[in-house]
């Protein structure tokens, strides 16, 4: 489809022609929606997150930020307040959010952040940008999305295993891995054309299925 695409340790993609990064599934705001619920969640996890996404930011120093929805969690907190900040230092960037299952704030809240929302779906070139994986991808499209959290179960030469994130392509699909720290993780089994490619220690590395 000629679109050129950088994938990030952190769990990002860089579109750089485009000068756009595509995030997926960060939930700001889980962990302090677990707080309240009186589950005990390390309050540092906030910092990880909201650091992760200035350094991207930083990194590419992307025009457009389009997140595939599930950007935050559940209803308002002062975590919201935080991402508010960050838009506001890097003012020259275009937040976008494609709206997930989880993304259930006021109209208001992504006015009042200069949010720019898109409902289901948003095309971008030969990309459909969706949250969840579309069932039925039109003829020279290409789609992207989040949602599943996809992750790959890697075995050592003994009984131990390790399960780690990652970014998943198919023939007309692919899956971006949860940019959120604080995210569950759902194993794929990749099929035999399938690309996989595994966050870990930092890096990102093709996965040598068969």
């Amino acid at each position: 489809m000629g679109e050129r695409i950088e994938l990030m340790s952190q769990k990002a993609v860089w579109l750089k022609h485009r000068s756009t990064l595509l995030l997926a599934d960060l939930h700001f705001g889980k962990i302090n929606h677990f707080r309240k619920s009186g589950i005990p969640v390390p309050p540092k996890a906030n910092d990880k997150n909201t650091d992760t996404l200035i350094s991207v930011l930083q990194t590419t120093k992307a025009e457009r930020v389009i997140f595939l929805g599930d950007l935050f969690h559940s209803h308002y907190n002062e975590e919201w307040e935080v991402l508010g900040q960050v838009r506001r230092h890097f003012a020259t960037c275009s937040f976008e959010l494609v709206l997930g299952n989880h993304d259930i704030l006021s109209t208001l809240q992504y006015e009042r952040n200069t949010m720019v929302v898109h409902i289901e779906k948003y095309k971008l070139g030969n990309f459909l940008l969706t949250h969840e994986p579309m069932k039925t991808v039109p003829k020279n499209f290409y789609n992207l999305s989040g949602h599943i959290h996809p992750a790959v179960q890697l075995r050592g030469t003994g009984k131990q295993s390790v399960t780690l994130p990652c970014f998943y392509f198919g023939k007309q699909q692919g899956i971006l891995p949860a940019f959120g720290s604080f995210t569950g993780l759902a194993r794929i089994k990749p099929k035999k054309d399938d690309k996989i490619f595994v966050i870990a220690e930092n890096k990102v590395i093709a996965y040598p299925h068969v």
